[in-house]
């Protein structure tokens, strides 16, 4: 979490805060516009009881064109509208002609015109204009005149300047901002004890992970970390089982080579001071040297082979691969095996393809039919079958000869264990076994009659066609 690009806490206090910030700010916005709206439409009442006021103080005689407007109205009826001393109000009357009749000449005449549905119910327009240069707020009322002599109609323009309701709009907007920035304060304040808060449990995983002894792979015990947390919890827990998985295979593969190896190596030694010795004939002693090389050579590829099948149990870069291919390669590879014991051998193929490693496929064929020549009597048969099916590929390899007792059934698949003390170390099966799991399969042996007077040994393999991924024990 030191990388901010990656800190969950920083993802979450900017996607919170951000997003309350802009709410924050428009709401700021908006409230001060309200506020303004409200002074001046406050404000605009003032102008408008000004005008009426002014208007109560007219006089007119005649009527219609012919009527003239009076007006005597003292400064001093404005100084009640005018608050503070901050803001100045001046007026301006006119007639229907548009002649001055009192007031400020200078006062700009209103050209606008009388909302349909104002606010008041008034002849009355509000405006924003400049007086000798100052902004100013008009308020302009159509005001009937009546008299016992006379009727009329009479402009009043009543214009106050802008000072006070500049300094009432600026006190409402600090004031908006100081309440938003609180606001927003102890909402930030919130948001990062409770983002402090949801990360802990992060942080104390990362921890009992970092506290660790070395090599410890047990589960991490999901009890009270929060739901939210399961699917990191569950994915590290297989992680560490692949990975113990792996460890366990390693110390499997070291116990097993040290053990395995440390008999024929001795064997191997002892022959050669009894040949030192002189103890048999130097090409006796040659034969024997041979045949323990040559066992110890099979028992190292052998167990090599077990640990590529472990390794390639976690790559899933599978290719397509044509089983039936592979099988007649096997038979011509192993093929002077099969003329030494002159075997009669069979293969029956068809186009099998399914997704698998090359090598893991090479080697089960090479070690089944490897298998059937090494346990079949001279001159015996062996056939060796592939096909696809709707969803799996069979590979079956049958060799005549003696049957399988109860007692080898029982352990056919564990390592060492062959069938006498000489026919090998007793990993093949073990590495078809495991092979075929890998890939999702199965393997069967057992005693079969191919047909009438001919019986032996069926080995049957069953492999998916398909995409399934590699399996990991």
């Amino acid at each position: 979490m030191a990388n901010a690009s990656r800190s969950l806490r920083r993802h979450l206090l900017v996607g919170i805060l951000v997003p309350i910030a802009l709410f924050v700010l428009v709401d700021t916005v908006t409230l001060y516009r309200q506020a303004f709206s409200a002074v001046n439409t406050a404000y605009d009442r003032t102008l408008l009881a000004s005008a009426k006021s002014i208007g109560e103080m007219l006089e007119v005689t005649g009527e219609g064109s012919e009527a003239v407007l009076r007006a005597t109205v003292p400064y001093a009826a404005l100084e009640a509208f005018e608050a503070d001393n901050r803001s100045v109000m001046v007026y301006r009357i006119s007639n229907v002609k548009g002649d001055v009749i009192g007031g400020e000449a200078d006062l700009p005449a209103w050209h606008g015109r009388i909302p349909d549905q104002g606010p008041y119910a008034a002849l009355v327009d509000f405006y924003d204009d400049k007086f000798r240069g100052t902004a100013v707020r008009v308020a302009v009322l159509l005001q009937p005149v009546a008299s016992q002599s006379g009727l009329g109609m009479a402009t009043i323009q009543v214009a106050e300047t802008l000072d006070l309701r500049r300094t009432l709009a600026r006190q409402i907007l600090i004031d908006t901002l100081w309440r938003q920035s609180i606001l927003t304060g102890v909402i930030a304040l919130v948001v990062v004890v409770v983002v402090q808060r949801a990360t802990r449990p992060v942080r104390d995983l990362s921890a009992r992970l970092r506290t660790r002894p070395q090599g410890d792979l047990e589960p991490i015990d999901a009890l009270h970390i929060p739901r939210e947390l399961h699917p990191l919890v569950d994915a590290t827990n297989q992680v560490m089982a692949r990975l113990q998985n792996l460890l366990d295979n390693q110390k499997r593969f070291i116990r097993d080579a040290s053990h395995q190896l440390r008999t024929p190596l001795a064997v191997l030694k002892a022959q050669v001071q009894s040949a030192a010795r002189g103890d048999v004939e130097p090409v006796q002693a040659l034969q024997e040297i041979s045949s323990t090389v040559d066992r110890a050579t099979t028992l190292a590829n052998q167990m090599l082979a077990l640990a590529k099948v472990q390794q390639l149990k976690t790559q899933e870069d599978t290719q397509t691969q044509d089983l039936a291919q592979i099988v007649r390669a096997t038979a011509v590879e192993l093929s002077p095996l099969l003329a030494e014991k002159n075997i009669d051998f069979e293969v029956n193929t068809s186009a099998t393809t399914l997704q698998a490693h090359e090598w893991m496929l090479r080697e089960l064929a090479r070690n089944l039919i490897h298998n059937a020549i090494k346990h079949a009597p001279a001159d015996a048969q062996i056939v060796v079958n592939t096909r696809a099916n709707t969803s799996d590929a069979t590979l079956e390899v049958f060799n005549s000869g003696p049957g399988i007792s109860a007692e080898l059934q029982s352990r056919l698949f564990q390592p060492f264990s062959a069938g006498h003390a000489h026919s090998g170390s007793g990993l093949g099966l073990m590495i078809c076994k495991d092979i075929a799991q890998a890939m999702g399969g199965s393997i069967m042996i057992k005693n079969w009659s191919r047909s009438v007077g001919v019986s032996g040994v069926m080995a049957t393999v069953h492999l998916p066609l398909g995409h399934a991924p590699l399996k990991v024990a």
